[in-house]
């Protein structure tokens, strides 16, 4: 079909040419992209320019098993589509889909130009106005999606949400926490049944670029139409969990944790802030917990008394929940002054 080509499979070649990405011989290159454990994805070079093609993998490339739905494709593109319209600058543009092969194609975005949030904050690199951006951003598409019935048909995946973000994080973490089980299963259970927007599902800095017109969100394979708290304690999951393996920084990401939060709450109309906010205080130590002893346990927590600090301060909030996020970030800091003291 292609004169030449690396490709990895035969299909893939066919998927751009049948969606008039490459003609039938052009020269064609793929070449892997790294760090994703739920999806193989490549940066295609074209005599056009360069493009990415996503797909999907049944087997997560994680220590545990952990399996999933490959139908998850089609709702990341669902989701990139519905993005596209209301945030085009911050999401990759979607050019195909094929759902039989579970497989889509997006813009290319330079690296040079749109450097991995996570990789800043892991450099020191942090400023709380990509964090207010973050929360804007999040804020507008849970605003723009709320109780919207065609959206809520359309992704009702909770399946995969189960597959993907309930059981591996909450679930998985209650079986090695008898104490907190019953606890950590009912925020599991309350989770699945609130249907109120639109929810990414992976909100983490690794899926984050820091765009030139503001922060460009990836991988949304996690979608569903849920309970948007999910997402707003899910990303700042990630600014506290960095304050241990970035104490210099501390200070900045507090304050990020703090931008991102006041940006979103001036997004969130949809529902009153307290009842929202409660529910994310909540969840937030559960996921705090999940990143240390669920199926995804973050990578840079290699010192067992991190660990052990995320448990500490961790188990005392799921026992005793607190309703404002900031003292969930204010108990997070205390923890850290007391172990460090």
């Amino acid at each position: 079909m292609m004169t030449q080509s690396n490709s990895p499979d035969p299909q893939l070649d066919a998927f751009l040419v049948d969606h008039d990405l490459a003609r039938r011989d052009e020269i064609v290159t793929w070449h892997p992209l790294t760090g994703g454990v739920s999806s193989d994805i490549w940066r295609v070079d074209l005599s056009a320019g360069s493009l990415c093609v996503k797909r999907a993998l049944s087997t997560l490339r994680v220590s545990a098993c952990w399996e999933a739905p490959i139908s998850r494709n089609a709702d990341e593109w669902a989701w990139m589509e519905f993005a596209a319209r209301h945030c085009p600058d911050n999401v990759p543009a979607p050019l195909a889909h094929d759902d039989r092969l579970g497989v889509f194609a997006m813009s290319f975005l330079a690296p040079a130009a749109h450097p991995v949030w996570k990789q800043q904050l892991m450099a020191g690199h942090v400023e709380p106005e990509t964090a207010r951006a973050v929360g804007r951003l999040i804020g507008h598409l849970h605003a723009v999606s709320a109780d919207d019935g065609e959206l809520r048909e359309r992704f009702d995946t909770l399946e995969n949400f189960q597959a993907l973000r309930l059981e591996p994080y909450l679930i998985a973490t209650s079986k090695r926490h008898p104490v907190l089980a019953s606890r950590l299963q009912h925020l599991a259970q309350r989770t699945a049944i609130i249907r109120t927007a639109l929810v990414h599902g992976d909100v983490s800095p690794k899926n984050i670029l820091a765009g030139p017109k503001g922060p460009v969100l990836l991988d949304a394979e996690c979608v569903w139409f849920g309970d948007p708290a999910f997402d707003l304690a899910f990303c700042l999951n990630h600014l506290l969990l960095k304050c241990l393996v970035r104490p210099d920084r501390q200070d900045a990401l507090i304050a990020s944790f703090k931008a991102l939060t006041e940006a979103y709450f001036d997004k969130a109309d949809w529902e009153l802030r307290a009842t929202l906010e409660a529910r994310t205080a909540e969840l937030l130590p559960a996921l705090l917990l999940a990143r240390v002893d669920g199926k995804s346990p973050v990578e840079y927590l290699t010192d067992e008394a991190q660990r052990d600090h995320v448990r500490a301060v961790a188990s005392r909030l799921l026992l005793q929940p607190v309703e404002y996020l900031y003292q969930v970030a204010e108990a997070f800091r205390q923890q850290i002054s007391s172990r460090q003291g």
